[in-house]
């Protein structure tokens, strides 16, 4: 199954000998460049484009094309190659578009010698940019592994090759348009169609309409969402999708290269290709610098980790990608110790079967023995899996114990002594906790489950009943308070990783009946409003908010931002509704839907505290409502999947310690500092 990569999200390649297929709506100039480990090309040389289409191992196509199909063997890549970046460029000299804002949204795929789809990428929230570096395929402890990168450059592919470290850049760029311009090349042949149960349909013809950040991520993904690192050994873990509620099928995992390189280091078939990834709110002149180095591991140890081993423009999103790495690191381990004892088991029944198919082996000691053998192979097979994956466990805990305490406050467990110095923030984080999660193969790991901000989905605290860490079930009042608690923690998180005035909090409590668990927002006076209760309470701020997302999405598909009101608060909201659906009628539940599809993408997001089997009279007309929004648990229950091999994760909210008073330390903080922030 093909994994479909978001922006900044890696993927292990199972194969050496790829192809890379590009399909945009106009013709566009496709290049590739070959870079150090540094990220440094090395010269023109270092750069495979229409005048000079081939380097080792390396191939593009000689002219610009609506579709392309460019070829890897990675096998044929010189050794002191670590980083391979397809780039995109629309040709120049009024030949096409002015801006990839103008085009339908560029799709890549990397592709098997049999045509098999391993990853896809579309280039979304692409405007003013003409340049895009797409993928990248970068090598990790002998593996190779591709990262949708989307990072765009409205300078051209002058200011991108510079930004790579080209020298002569601009020489360089007029050299590859005076190719494409002089028709150097031979046509390119198209893709060949997708079939119906293996893609999507793609729009060709105009530019995709982009609703908002893609995201998880939400999926463990999800989103970062993703390669297959051996445990302990990854350099970038990439922005995953955040832990999908509907536990979405895993795509193919990584694996060897099950094939012979071939003997010119030209690839002589189409194969697949690398993506890359920068920061997408960054605006590079330069190359990121390198990450930490871990230091020598002695003989016959493993090496000692370093926090903020990973690729990224800052520290921030070198611990982003090095916590999804940890992620996907114990979810293939995991997946492999399962695998190797299915494969025993399996191996056994087997060995039994032949074994006594014969009856007279049945009696006497024959039977005994087949046994015997069956039992003592099964146990060697189990024990040698266990083995490696204790091993890696024991890299992962020593990676968990250097980065957890290195973790900025937006990554942090409230336990982390780093919210002792807390300070309101200048700028918004690129992520924020919304809880841990582990393996029932590591109850002791466990994994911050990072989800990319702004909001892409809205939250869903289940209220109801559940089991609790001793295995006894919740009665509907606990629940209830239980659920109530976690969204008010996820709430004060939210307002703590905002930079002052940028995030507000709306509260509907329709009975009234969790005005003793909001104490510490309403208290701090952090809310932006007081806790709205009864049918008008509801009214009045599901009507507010559903005419803010309907001004902002008229004002902005206008082209006109600066028509809003001049009294309409632009900053990020967050709506808590409590005890859905009670004190709702057909009208409120139709605003809150509403508010749940259209409002993430406009700056309004949702967290519904809610127990779905109320909600039961209304049939299914709620349930794209309950779709549309990620399910999480008051206390820990496994009801979330990775997109990779499908584990159920177990999910644990980020509770304060009890007797802790960090939150309402950080509450009054963040009170201050939008009183200052009001003046």
């Amino acid at each position: 199954m093909t994994a479909e990569l978001v922006r900044g999200q890696n993927h292990p390649l199972s194969e050496t000998r790829l192809e890379i297929r590009v399909s945009a709506g106009t013709p566009v100039v496709a290049l590739v460049t070959a870079a150090d480990e540094n990220g440094t090309v090395r010269g023109g040389a270092g750069v495979a484009h229409p005048g000079a289409p081939v380097l080792p191992g390396l191939e593009v196509s000689r002219q610009a094309a609506a579709d392309h199909r460019l070829a890897v063997d990675l096998d044929a890549v010189p050794e002191a190659v670590h980083r391979v970046n397809v780039l995109l460029t629309l040709p120049g000299g009024g030949q096409g578009p002015a801006r990839f804002g103008a085009v339908a949204a560029p799709f890549a795929a990397v592709t098997g010698l049999d045509g098999a789809e391993l990853v896809s990428f579309t280039l979304t929230g692409l405007d003013a940019e003409t340049a895009v570096i797409a993928l990248e395929l970068y090598r990790r402890q002998d593996a190779w592994k591709v990262r949708a990168v989307g990072q765009g450059y409205s300078g051209g592919l002058a200011e991108l090759l510079a930004d790579q470290g080209v020298g002569q850049a601009r020489q360089l760029a007029a050299t590859v348009e005076k190719a494409v311009a002089g028709g150097l090349a031979r046509s390119v042949a198209a893709p060949p169609p997708r079939t119906a149960d293996g893609s999507r349909s793609r729009q060709t013809t105009a530019p995709a309409a982009d609703a908002g950040q893609g995201a998880p991520a939400a999926s463990p993904a999800a989103t970062d969402p993703a390669p297959a690192p051996s445990c302990g050994g990854h350099t970038s873990g990439a922005p995953l999708q955040s832990p999908s509620p509907d536990g979405a099928p895993p795509p193919r995992t990584g694996g060897g290269s099950t094939h012979e390189p071939p003997a010119d280091p030209r690839p002589t078939a189409p194969t697949g290709g690398p993506i890359d990834y920068s920061h997408p709110r960054r605006q590079a002149t330069a190359p990121p610098p390198p990450a930490p180095t871990a230091p020598p591991a002695a003989p016959g140890r493993p090496a000692q980790p370093v926090a903020g081993d990973a690729t990224g423009w800052s520290m921030e999103e070198r611990l982003y990608n090095q916590v999804w790495g940890m992620f996907e690191d114990l979810a293939r381990t995991a997946a492999a110790y399962r695998s190797a004892v299915d494969f025993a088991d399996a191996r056994r029944d087997k060995e039994l079967d032949q074994a006594l198919s014969d009856p007279r082996s049945r009696i006497g000691g024959q039977g005994d023995a087949a046994r015997e053998t069956a039992r003592v192979r099964h146990a060697e097979l189990v024990d040698q899996a266990r083995a490696a994956l204790d091993r890696d466990l024991a890299q992962l805990t020593v990676e968990s114990e250097v980065v957890e305490p290195a973790l900025p406050t937006a990554y942090a467990g409230w336990d982390n002594p780093v919210w002792h110095g807390y300070r309101v923030p200048m700028e918004i984080p690129m992520a924020v906790r919304l809880g841990d999660l582990r393996l029932p193969e590591a109850p002791s790991l466990r994994i911050p489950m990072l989800v990319r901000l702004p909001l892409e989905r809205g939250l869903w605290i289940d209220s109801g009943r559940s089991r609790g860490p001793g295995g006894a079930l919740t009665d509907e009042g606990e629940a209830r308070r239980l659920a109530m608690e976690a969204a008010v923690a996820h709430a004060a998180r939210l307002l703590a990783v905002y930079p002052a005035g940028e995030f507000g909090v709306h509260v509907i409590d329709p009975a009234g009946t969790a005005a003793g668990t909001l104490a510490p927002l309403v208290g701090a006076g952090v809310l932006a409003t007081p806790p709205a209760t009864g049918a008008a309470g509801v009214t009045d701020v599901l009507g507010e908010l559903t005419q803010r997302v309907d001004l902002v999405q008229m004002a902005v598909r206008a082209g006109a931002p600066d028509s809003l009101p001049p009294g309409l608060d632009t900053a990020e909201q967050l709506l808590i509704v409590n005890d859905f659906p009670h004190g709702f009628d057909d009208r409120a539940v139709t605003q809150l839907r509403y508010l749940a599809d259209e409002g993430p993408a406009v700056g309004v997001h949702l967290m519904v505290v809610a127990d779905r089997e109320d909600a039961a009279a209304y049939g299914p007309l709620l349930d794209p409502l309950w779709r549309s929004l990620m399910r999480l648990t008051p206390v820990p229950d496994d009801h979330l999947a990775d997109p990779w091999v499908g584990h159920a994760w177990t999910y644990e909210p980020p509770l304060v310690p009890p007797g802790s008073q960090v939150l309402q330390r950080v509450l009054t903080r963040v009170a201050t500092a939008r009183r200052d922030w009001n003046r």
